[in-house]
């Protein structure tokens, strides 16, 4: 990777704003790789800063205007408020300052086979799989994903080779920074209104990204979106989906006893290799489609995609099993739209539990608010729902929403303000066999791990 041609030409000494981020973690292992002199600060102790002060790199716990000293880039995350002292500082300084997308901008520039993993729901899953497979098949990539994936040790992992596997989020339009060789577009739903207004927008911005692509772009042939997005662009398309009208499809879908399913992964016709799946539900064998095709479009042999596939066993936060005993399980998800909580809750009364207690915490005000019916309708899959207080994140609650209001809508359901209250009520109906299921982007699964903490 020969990175003179960027802004990091003539760098030495790089400083990281917020490096715990699970984000930062991948931009900070590869730059530390090719030989830059790193140095950080972060406000809280996490498993991934114990990670980055594990390669050397000096953390500074606590920001302050001189931990930026020396430094000739400086590079923060966007959760970083504009009134940070050394942000100010850094702005100040007369030194480049990036935000971490557009670091990981340039840094894509800079691989021939830069596979870009985007889509509304399941884009992290698909990114894990795919470095799975890549890993596996000792193609040596480098990856930058939204969730730790287990075998690599956290949320990205540096390769030798031309390979890049890239997770490229759509909110406020971050995937435009990227710099993709393959395009994925799994699928485009409503999601992130309060920035894009409406889904011709939404499109629109897919469609750009899709145009960015410069060797090929891979889409859910299915959905009417990815299709309208592609519609007449001059690039060669490549289509995963269920329909056999597709050129890679799944066909011999079974489901055996606990998360297990296996598929035969076709490809026009022509069966290419039988998968195993030890993740549940039917849009994980949709998820492990398109990885599949978008490592065989990469050379990667039919061959040997199993042996990826029959290795991964869920990134974090992705229907994890946390806690599993004779009487209860407590699996944590990171579903925040009706969609994706449509197929969580589908996969776990797939599962034969006695009842499916989804504890749902409502992540903004405007997501909960434009979508609340579907929000009210996709929860009622489960036997028993119980809501948390919004999450406002980066809004305030100019809307008057509530999750009483969500509540309201769905029979039978209780909603509480803390978590604490949330996890109390929860332990006070469990019953033998049921599965509870924390739903969220938040911090929803500290109330998964209350909830633990009792049982055990």
């Amino acid at each position: 990777m020969n990175l003179n041609d960027s802004i990091l030409k003539d760098k030495k000494h790089i400083h990281f704003i917020g490096i715990g981020g699970s984000g930062m973690y991948p931009l900070a292992q590869i730059l530390h790789s090719e030989g830059y002199h790193l140095t950080g600060s972060d406000n809280n102790p996490t498993d991934t800063l114990e990670k980055i002060k594990a390669l050397g790199i000096k953390v500074t716990m606590g920001q302050s205007a001189e931990n930026i000293k020396g430094a000739d880039l400086i590079v923060h995350t966007a959760a970083i408020m504009n009134d940070n002292p050394e942000l100010i500082a850094a702005r100040e300084s007369g030194v480049p300052v990036l935000e971490r997308s557009e670091l990981l901008g340039i840094l894509s520039e800079h691989f021939s086979n830069c596979i870009c993993v985007s889509g509304t729901h399941g884009k992290t899953t698909t990114s894990a799989m795919l470095t799975q497979i890549m890993v596996d098949a000792d193609t040596s990539p480098t990856a930058v994903i939204g969730g730790k994936l287990k075998s690599i040790g956290g949320s990205g992992i540096v390769g030798k080779s031309e390979n890049m596997v890239c997770e490229a989020c759509e909110f406020v339009d971050t995937f435009l920074k990227l710099s993709p060789d393959i395009a994925l577009v799994l699928n485009i739903d409503e999601d992130h209104m309060d920035y894009f207004k409406n889904m011709d927008n939404l499109i629109a911005s897919f469609r750009k990204f899709c145009s960015n692509a410069s060797k090929k772009v891979i889409i859910n042939g299915d959905d009417e979106n990815s299709l309208k997005a592609v519609k007449g662009l001059n690039k060669e398309i490549i289509t995963i989906g269920f329909s056999t009208s597709n050129d890679y499809y799944p066909e011999n879908i079974t489901k055996h006893a606990g998360v297990h399913t296996t598929f035969t992964l076709m490809h026009k016709g022509k069966a290419l290799s039988d998968i195993d799946l030890f993740v549940p539900g039917i849009h994980n064998v949709l998820n492990a489609t398109a990885a599949c095709a978008c490592a065989i479009e990469s050379g990667v042999d039919a061959k040997l995609l199993n042996k990826g596939m029959s290795n991964f066993k869920g990134a974090d936060r992705r229907f994890e099993v946390l806690y599993r005993d004779e009487n209860v399980t407590v699996v944590d998800d990171y579903a925040h739209h009706p969609a994706e909580i449509k197929v969580t809750l589908e996969a776990a009364k797939s599962m034969n539990f006695k009842r499916v207690i989804a504890v749902h915490q409502p992540f903004t005000y405007s997501r909960t608010a434009s979508l609340l019916d579907d929000f009210a309708e996709v929860l009622q899959i489960a036997d028993v729902v119980v809501l948390s207080e919004i999450m406002g994140s980066r809004e305030k609650n100019t809307i008057g929403i509530y999750s009483k209001d969500l509540a309201a809508k769905i029979p039978g359901c209780e909603w509480r303000t803390t978590l604490q209250e949330v996890a109390d009520y929860v332990l006070s109906i469990v019953q033998k066999g049921d599965i509870i299921i924390t739903l969220g982007c938040g911090d929803v699964n500290k109330c998964a791990n209350m909830i633990i903490d009792k049982l055990k």
